[in-house]
């Protein structure tokens, strides 16, 4: 059973679907029990042509539907006469279903969730899974989200950058459960940017890729985590980092800087480096003043003050630090960092505990609580 066909399959059927005259959230529930029959018959009796068995079984499924709501039986009328299997399958919908699904309507966990179902093809209870709540809750905002834009016609012009931001989302979950959410995005990134060129869709991609890359240097066996500085360069994929500074090179040559493609430009000086000594931290300076013009993010500032307190200093860093609002989160964590850099251990120590209490997960916490535990040792020997 290819469940990966499948996942790729979906959104193609829901746009032919869509072009019959079915309406967004009936051709998504017809397609998802069409998915189900395939999990079914499809390891006994495997058909030549999933993608026309898919769309025949889903149109049957939408008539099937349809014909039992009297309320909707002018719709069954323009629907009547069912069109062969392979009636338009050419055209591809699926950049439209990325617009829909992250609609300006819709509050980024639904944009999430029903781009999720419609575009990556995976179920309600891979996706409860994934984030961790339960499978009802996730229907539940599946089926708010689906109410949203039904009406929303496939023809209508999206926005790239909110289709951006929702697959931004997506990877920050990054791993939990039998879905990967990280190696998700990068699949439906990689796929959006082959359906348009726009700049800071390949700068999405860059930057997973070179983030991406990272990961199997990031977590310790015991599940703590290694700091940037502390990774195991040697474990890093070079052949990701490869591939996503081609991706940033060709994105910045277009000359049309996007907040991507600069996150992407500093992840790829990082990934240049043979070592956490040799970081051109002034050139990140640079590209976290870019940033910070194109967006004003004060996570970007906060960022950027760390750079900083590297390039020229921790006590510069702690003056960066100093312009910027304490309630930002990471805040106390970067003090904690910079005073230690400056050699004031005492005040780092009792920074790294009070970060550690509002740590937003368990790995971070625990990493913060060590820190803090290491200095306390030293300052009592």
């Amino acid at each position: 059973m290819d469940e990966a066909l499948l996942r790729t399959l979906t959104p193609t059927v829901i746009g032919i679907l869509g072009r019959r005259g079915a309406d967004f959230a009936a051709a998504e529930d017809a397609v998802q029990e069409a998915l189900v029959e395939a999990v079914r018959a499809w390891p006994q009796d495997p058909p030549r042509d999933p993608k026309g068995w898919l769309v025949t079984v889903a149109w049957r499924k939408f008539l099937d539907a349809t014909r039992a709501e009297t309320s909707r039986r002018h719709r069954e009328e323009r629907v009547e006469a069912e069109p062969p299997p392979g009636a338009g399958v050419a055209v591809d919908d699926t950049l439209q279903l990325y617009f829909l699904c992250a609609h300006p309507s819709l509050t980024p966990a639904s944009a999430v969730a029903l781009t999720l179902r419609a575009v990556g093809g995976l179920t309600t209870r891979q996706i409860a899974q994934a984030y961790l709540v339960p499978e009802t809750t996730m229907a539940q905002r599946i089926s708010r989200a689906k109410r949203t834009v039904t009406g929303v016609r496939f023809t209508e012009p999206g926005d790239v950058g909110t289709v951006v931001r929702v697959l931004y989302l997506i990877f920050n979950e990054g791993y939990s459960g039998e879905v990967d959410l990280a190696a998700e995005a990068i699949r439906l990134t990689r796929q959006l940017a082959r359906k348009t060129p726009h700049e800071e869709v390949a700068g999405l991609l860059a930057l997973m890729l070179l983030h991406h890359a990272r990961r199997p240097a990031r977590i310790r066996p015991d599940g703590s985590l290694v700091p940037l500085a502390e990774q195991d360069r040697s474990r890093w994929d070079t052949r990701l980092i490869a591939e996503g500074v081609d991706i940033l090179q060709a994105a910045l040559a277009s000359d049309n800087l996007g907040e991507f493609q600069a996150q992407a430009a500093i992840a790829a000086l990082h990934a240049d480096a043979p070592s956490a000594d040799e970081t051109d931290w002034v050139q990140i300076v640079e590209w976290y003043d870019e940033l910070v013009r194109l967006t004003d993010s004060p996570v970007a500032r906060l960022n950027r003050a760390v750079a900083v307190g590297e390039a020229d200093g921790p006590q510069a860093g702690l003056a960066a630090l100093a312009e910027l609002d304490p309630a930002l989160p990471r805040y106390t964590a970067v003090a904690a960092y910079l005073h230690e850099r400056s050699g004031d251990p005492e005040t780092a120590a009792r920074l790294y505990a009070h970060a550690a209490d509002s740590a937003s997960s368990v790995a971070e916490r625990d990493h913060l609580t060590r820190q803090a535990a290491r200095l306390n040792t030293q300052l009592r020997s």
